[in-house]
């Protein structure tokens, strides 16, 4: 199953909303309360999961612009997004293809709040530097969430849950395409960006928890993350065949729990303080 089919991205969904800070929510509610209509522009939307859980929990008319290089995942994402707010106010939605690494502050010109899921860890440290540099020089705020953090802790624990979580987080920081992908280390790199443009950071946990009624999930996420390890480092074959097979009979048999650990952050224009 592919990272970015709309069957594993709805097969995730439940667990990303679950795992979301809603304590981030509060502080962005008071940043927006002065906009007749906020205009949202969601980064790499996919099939719009970000957009059906904070449409919903911000009040006031929204005009929602959906970012993603796939038409197909771009037509899931407007047929599934709510089309009334927090408080009844109207949602409607617009699409654009593009590449969300190329967006400069022009492009953000009459936009409220920039987001993103599970995308920083996606990019280089060039692209979120710019990217921080055009949120901030637009004006907006940004909700930037799920980003990897490289910590995983499977229970019970297996003797080589180190090695592979190691070769895994190597390979979110692979050379792909001539770009240095930032892996677990992007929420650290945007969060240092923003700080030195003057922007306001709050960061928050969001784990995804996984037991044993998530059984489906756990054998999917366990296939990708092994497979990017043994991608990464070879020679850790046949070693983790095993330990792939060892662990999806655990999955199955409902004897396994996961904390796969993320961060969300919320950054407000450098104009703004906010109790943290």
């Amino acid at each position: 199953m592919s990272a970015y089919s709309p069957e594993w991205l709805s097969l995730r969904e439940p667990a990303d909303a679950a795992a979301r800070a809603p304590q981030l929510l509060e502080p962005l509610r008071d940043y927006l309360t002065d906009d007749d209509e906020v205009v949202i522009r969601d980064l790499g939307c996919g099939t719009g999961s970000l957009g059906r859980w904070l449409a919903a929990r911000l009040p006031g008319t929204q005009h929602w612009i959906l970012h993603d290089h796939d038409t197909d995942l771009l037509a899931h994402a407007v047929a599934g997004l709510p089309r009334t707010t927090l408080d009844g106010s109207p949602v409607d939605v617009v699409t654009e293809q593009r590449d969300v690494t190329a967006l400069r502050a022009a492009d953000l010109d009459g936009t409220s709040l920039v987001t993103a899921s599970a995308l920083l860890d996606l990019l280089t440290k060039d692209e979120v530097t710019a990217l921080a540099g055009a949120i901030v020089e637009a004006g907006c705020a940004a909700l930037l969430m799920l980003s990897v953090v490289g910590r995983v802790e499977l229970a019970p624990d297996d003797p080589l849950d180190d090695e592979i979580t190691a070769a895994f987080n190597a390979h979110q920081r692979r050379i792909t395409g001539g770009r240095r992908l930032l892996g677990p280390a992007a929420l650290d790199v945007a969060a240092t960006a923003f700080g030195r443009l003057g922007a306001t950071v709050l960061r928050a946990d969001s784990a995804w928890r996984l037991g044993p009624d998530q059984a489906e999930l756990q054998g999917r996420w366990l296939e990708g993350w092994v497979g990017a390890a043994v991608e990464q480092v070879p020679d850790l074959l046949p070693a983790a065949d095993v330990y792939l097979q060892r662990r999806l009979e655990m999955a199955a048999a409902g004897e396994l729990y996961a904390v796969i650990d993320h961060g969300d952050l919320l950054v407000l224009p450098p104009s703004l303080e906010v109790a943290a």
